[in-house]
């Protein structure tokens, strides 16, 4: 007697896995650029910014460029600056004639009224 041997086509089978894997989610980006975004903008409209640092001094320049480790604050009538990133508190945007020259914000007026 002569059997046939009958083996299954497992390339349908594997194919049909690598298929579902791929559809796997990936993890998200620890990385979303809002950073980047946001020096770009002020660089480009050339805003007039507030860099506090650790320490709680205050230099207010323009940024000229920025990269993974440091920022280039251009300054008027001092001398420009390279600032480490890990050296700032934080910075903000500085409104024209709003702000003081020391960095200290005024304080807004609240709506609410008491009665």
């Amino acid at each position: 007697m002569n059997r046939k041997l009958i083996r299954p086509n497992f390339s349908e089978y594997k194919e049909k896995m690598s298929r579902e894997s791929s559809k796997r989610k990936l993890h998200p980006s620890y990385e979303t650029f809002a950073e980047n975004y946001y020096y770009l903008k002020q660089m480009n409209k050339k805003t007039l910014m507030a860099v506090v640092m650790l320490d709680g001094e205050t230099i207010e320049g323009c940024i000229e460029w920025y990269d993974k480790n440091c920022l280039k604050l251009n300054r008027d009538n001092d001398p420009n600056l390279l600032i480490y990133k890990k050296c700032i508190k934080y910075l903000y945007k500085l409104d024209d004639g709003k702000e003081t020259k020391k960095g200290k914000r005024p304080q807004k007026p609240t709506s609410k009224t008491k009665k």
